[in-house]
């Protein structure tokens, strides 16, 4: 028996008139285990009066009581995280330990978000002109839509909803059809915690219905993480109507190996970027440019710690890395594999035809590991999204970082190196908005903000953090004189700047 995975308006799951109904897969299994209630341009419709009705009301709300709601919110998270990693293994397929993780990195947001009031602080000037002063404050934008994609189904959104909520927003939030499930239980956790009705919705539909969120005047910003043609789409039709957009896209990130670096430690660490959570996220590692012919040593050391990874249904022991999402995918990354070995790159590790025991449907690719590819190959210049690591060689670093650079996508990059003036070099010369030094994956943590340049990002602002409160408020500059200061009401008095 399958499943029924409704929405959730005005603090409770709403059924409403579907269009049709999705089915959301196991990926260990290959099994239909639920089906997923598509929202109809009704549902939505009824979704974005609920929630700016609640809006007007929750922007009222003192900051002590949105951040005491935010608090409970984080106590929450964590007492059900168990719930929610569970919903993630089953949903999405990685391992129990990398949900977990993926919790705790979303909820660094809800810390930042707990501590809003700071964040939220304006500007004051006293006398710009006699009497006269300038102060600054920030209001929230109104109704946000969120729309998310499956990789990260807890973490991406807490990118989103924890500030804007925070800052008096109220959220609609478009799950991935694949993944919908901790969306929900995050609803039913904010409700818990106190927040109002209608202030945190969750409305799931097909591409049809993303369409309708771009277009509905009701909704004034759109957050959206996802591929790139997708994420100009959305910067185009969201802007077009008037909406407030920011838009993350894909990336295929680089990282350079240096001959002087600690080559095992280099190893180690490229291993769980490139094959952690199969690798499905953003930044993960899927290109290596091994510099003065280090490219053979280090796809061998590579594959040495790729090997002691356990691939399999994410609940079961010693599991540290589950399946890719779905058939079609599996099969394309398998066809860039054989691709690229065709065009000549040596197939260092094979994960084409991996079984795993007791699970024999599921969507399995193993650890791959490929050098020397060839630059025209889709598993160098396209973003693969699966657990296959490309190694290419470079001579020296001047043709590293070109290469580095000549790639589409800006969103993260490494340098592994015991030299802190080749380091210090990489940083400044390197066109990527996220940048680590001998740290594979350097994702921001909340209180800074996450964002990539060129084709990772449409438009310039980044999510969470900083530019999150800014991305869901809007500065108001209020000047204002008080005529009874003098004693004597002067209502013609003229506003003069003194010289």
């Amino acid at each position: 028996m399958t499943q029924t995975i409704t929405h959730w308006i005005n603090g409770a799951p709403y059924e409403g008139t579907p269009s049709k109904r999705i089915p959301v897969e196991n990926p260990a299994t290959g099994q239909v285990d639920s089906e997923l209630l598509a929202a109809s341009k009704e549902d939505l419709d009824y979704a974005v009066s609920v929630a700016r009705e609640a809006q007007k009301k929750w922007k009222k709300y003192s900051l002590a009581k949105r951040t005491a709601i935010m608090f409970k919110a984080r106590e929450l998270v964590l007492e059900r995280q168990d719930e929610l990693a569970k919903s993630i293994v089953n949903e999405h397929g990685k391992d129990y330990g990398d949900a977990i993780g993926e919790i705790q990195r979303g909820r660094e947001t809800m810390d930042f978000a707990c501590g809003i009031n700071a964040a939220l602080k304006g500007e004051y000037s006293f006398d710009i002109a006699t009497g006269v002063d300038i102060h600054t404050v920030r209001q929230p934008v109104g109704v946000v839509a969120g729309i998310c994609p499956f990789n990260f189904p807890v973490m991406v959104p807490m990118w989103m909803h924890p500030v804007a909520i925070a800052t008096g927003n109220a959220f609609i939030l478009k799950p991935a059809s694949p993944t919908p499930t901790a969306s929900l239980i995050m609803a039913q956790i904010y409700k818990d915690a106190g927040l109002p009705d209608g202030v945190f919705n969750v409305v799931s539909g097909t591409r049809d219905m993303v369409t309708e969120v771009l277009e509905h005047p009701g909704i004034d910003a759109i957050s959206f993480v996802g591929s790139t043609p997708v994420a100009e789409i959305v910067m185009e039709k969201g802007t077009a109507t008037g909406k407030r957009v920011q838009a993350l896209g894909g990336a295929n990130n680089h990282a350079i190996v240096m001959p002087d670096s600690d080559l095992d430690f280099a190893a180690g660490h490229i291993s769980a970027a490139a094959f952690g959570a199969a690798g499905e996220r953003c930044m993960a590692l899927p290109v290596v440019v091994a510099v003065g012919g280090i490219g053979p040593k280090l796809a061998e050391m590579v594959k040495k710690h790729a090997e002691k990874i356990k691939v399999g249904y994410g609940l079961d022991e010693g599991v540290n890395m589950g399946p890719v999402i779905t058939a079609k995918d599996k099969q394309r990354i398998t066809d860039w594999i054989t691709e690229a070995e065709d065009a000549g790159a040596t197939v260092v590790l094979d994960g084409r035809d991996l079984k795993v025991d007791g699970y024999p449907d599921g969507f399995w690719l193993g650890p791959t590991i490929l050098d020397d590819v060839p630059l025209e190959c889709k598993a160098y210049c396209e973003e693969v999204f699966g657990p296959v690591l490309t190694i290419v060689h470079a001579e020296n670093y001047e043709e590293a970082i070109e290469l580095v650079n000549s790639s589409p996508f800006g969103n993260g990059t490494a340098i592994f190196t015991n030299d802190g003036g080749v380091a210090r070099r990489f940083t400044l010369d390197v066109d990527a908005g996220m940048v680590g030094v001998n740290v594979p994956i350097p994702t921001p943590v909340a209180y800074y903000s996450f964002g990539g340049w060129k084709a990772s990002l449409i438009g310039d602002t980044h999510i969470h953090g900083p530019e999150g409160v800014k991305f869901y408020t809007r500065l108001k500059a209020i000047t204002s004189r008080w005529p009874s200061e003098s004693g004597t009401y002067a209502a013609t008095m003229s506003f003069q700047r003194e010289e």
